[in-house]
């Protein structure tokens, strides 16, 4: 038996190690190839050189999602899906970096117009999309046009289209401007039919992070609370695209009753509502529009119709190649806040307890800066990082730092947590916010361990035997978990009352866990007024007195090993171009992908105390 045993451990040992022998010989060779590219690249100069000819158009062809903060990507992985042609499984464009390109292309006396390609532009927040906006509105008083062309238009595109001179659409396109909403995943008879035990604590009549797992459909409480917000919002968007297009909120379609009869009108020809409707100002095809280009700016050099400069490709162009020192002077530090807040060091795009005090701590410890912003965009989630966080801010104001706290889209539950204790709130007409509510969850598998024949049982010295996903949860730690909860919740208004001058009692009946949008929170005294960041950094400034300043932003440094990889792979991945492994996403795979990731935001979550201040609910479609 003994030999059996040495002989198949033999075999296992042999396959391993030519599988480890394949892998490194692999690495190795992709590493000298990048290697070899590298040197090649150093040794052929710079290549190409970005040239912006006299009356060019900026192409803003905008793929992605907008936001305040990119998410960390391994440098590795960001090579191979550019060297292979892929793309980003979610890109991302950096708001302020929009803007900037914008900015410079309106006093760029290259530039003749704008050219708005929003057909794979995502999601973001109406407080990204407006600040894009008014950057667009600039440049058009300059007098230079904006065109805005794509074979469809939904409600995200649509909002930076109507800021456009004109907008075309094709001749099969579409334009459907739906409304804001809010669907989830109910997981309750899925985790009965795994036979699994969830455990659900938490405060709040309106605190429905958990619903998912305990029920097969939203609660009442919750429809009428998302559906305030939802209300407050989608106003806000209406608002805004008819001031942009110049007619009446009337002009939206919210029933099918209406929507259908013009429809019918047209035929059933989406191309031809549009126009009608005012949505668009002329149908084009792709020839048509390249003519109508080339006669406004005239014939491009070589094959091209018209000349033109691409996003990136102007982005780079403007950019810096070597970071430039920040210099003496006061300065107004910006830490960002933006995504999921977990216990303990997390890379951009999620807010780590401990990382995120750290940009903060270096904010403190910098003579330099003299006020420092906290622009949050997140929905909130560990409990005990977020008061890492917000001990971190009272830390500042103890050195004589104010902290003003800047709302994005998202500032709730843990986002509000981390933002309450700064000298003053700013947040955006649309943020969302509030959701002051605390709760714990997690499963046990007893009865799915039984089902398959697997028993638990033991002995201990005390009750204090701690949980196990294999045993029942005892009531004792049900009842130490729920007080912990409740004591958690009466930490949060007892925090939000002290910071915000107001009684617990007052609090409590604006908390539960209910959302607000900006305009709502300013009413209620949870923001001090609404703005952008520029506005916040203005504020900063006036509290900490100081006229003369720069504006900086505090970022995680990179590693030297990530410093080193980044480097390699930006110069190399121009030699692995041209494999193209992407494709369609099949629509079942979607649907599995969207619930993985519902169950995710609940897996991913790490509080020491399984205490939690997220608000899953402020996710909208």
């Amino acid at each position: 038996m003994a030999e059996k045993s040495s002989v198949t451990k033999s075999i296992f040992l042999g396959i391993w190690n030519v599988l480890n022998f394949s892998r490194r010989l692999i690495f190795n060779i992709i590493f000298f190839a990048i290697l070899i590219a590298v040197i090649i690249g150093i040794s052929s100069g710079d290549g190409d050189q970005i040239v912006v000819e006299q009356n060019s158009a900026l192409i803003l062809d905008l793929n992605g999602n907008l936001v305040i903060e990119k998410t960390y990507v391994d440098p590795t992985e960001a090579f191979i899906q550019e060297a292979s042609g892929q793309e980003p499984e979610n890109p991302e464009i950096l708001v302020r970096d929009l803007v900037k390109v914008i900015n410079n292309a309106k006093d760029d006396k290259r530039i003749e117009t704008i050219i708005l390609r929003l057909d794979r532009l995502g999601g973001g927040g109406l407080d990204k999309f407006r600040k894009v906006a008014e950057a667009l509105t600039e440049f058009k008083a300059s007098g230079k046009p904006i065109y805005a062309v794509a074979d469809y238009y939904g409600r995200n595109q649509y909002y930076l289209a109507a800021q456009a001179d004109n907008i075309y659409l094709n001749p099969m396109g579409s334009v459907l401007l739906e409304g804001y909403a809010y669907y989830g995943s109910y997981f309750k008879d899925a985790l009965e039919k795994l036979k699994a035990s969830p455990h659900v604590f938490k405060v709040g009549k309106y605190k429905s992070a958990v619903e998912p797992f305990i029920r097969n459909d939203m609660s009442p409480e919750a429809k009428e609370a998302n559906t305030a917000w939802l209300n407050e919002l989608w106003t806000q968007y209406k608002t805004d695209v008819a001031a942009a297009r110049n007619f009446d909120t009337e002009n939206f379609d919210e029933t099918f009753e209406i929507f259908l009869s013009k429809f019918e009108n047209v035929n059933g020809d989406f191309a031809e509502y549009a126009l009608n409707n005012g949505w668009v100002d002329g149908l084009r095809t792709r020839e048509d529009f390249r003519s109508e280009m080339t006669e406004l700016l005239g014939k491009g050099k070589e094959d091209s119709p018209y000349n033109a400069v691409s996003y990136n490709a102007y982005l780079d162009l403007i950019t810096p190649k070597m970071a430039s020192p920040d210099g003496n002077g006061d300065k107004v530090a910006i830490v960002v806040a933006k995504g999921t807040i977990l216990d303990g060091n997390q890379k951009p795009g999620t807010i780590g307890g401990d990382s995120t005090a750290k940009l903060l701590r270096k904010a403190r410890t910098d003579d330099s800066v003299k006020a420092v912003v906290l622009q949050v965009d997140s929905g909130g989630g560990s409990a005990f990082a977020s008061e890492v966080i917000r001990q971190e801010v009272e830390l500042l104001k103890e050195a004589g730092k104010p902290v003003v706290a800047s709302m994005a889209t998202y500032a709730a539950s843990g986002g509000y947590w981390i933002s309450a204790s700064a000298d003053h709130i700013i947040a955006e007409p649309n943020t969302i916010t509030g959701s002051i509510g605390i709760f714990g969850f997690f499963a046990t598998f007893e009865r799915s361990f039984n089902y398959l024949g697997i028993n638990s049982d033991g002995v201990s010295t005390n009750e204090l035997n701690g949980i196990a996903i294999d045993r029942p949860l005892s009531k004792g730690y049900a009842n130490l978990i729920q007080m912990n909860i409740e004591r958690g919740y009466d930490r949060f208004i007892s925090l939000v009352a002290e910071e915000r001058g107001m009684t617990k009692a007052a609090v409590d009946e604006i908390a539960q866990g209910r959302v607000w949008v900006g305009t709502q929170a300013l009413t209620l005294g949870l923001v001090d007024e609404l703005g952008d960041v520029e506005r916040a950094v203005e504020k900063a400034a006036e509290l900490a007195e100081i006229s003369d300043y720069k504006t900086k932003y505090i970022k995680r440094k990179l590693s030297k090993e990530e410093q080193l990889l980044q480097q390699i792979f930006n110069a190399s991945a121009s030699w692995f171009e041209g494999i193209n492994f992407g494709g369609s996403i099949n629509p079942i795979m979607q649907i599995a992908k969207d619930v993985e990731r519902e169950i995710s935001d609940i897996s991913m979550l790490n509080d020491p105390n399984a205490s939690y201040v997220l608000c899953m609910e402020c996710k909208i479609e």
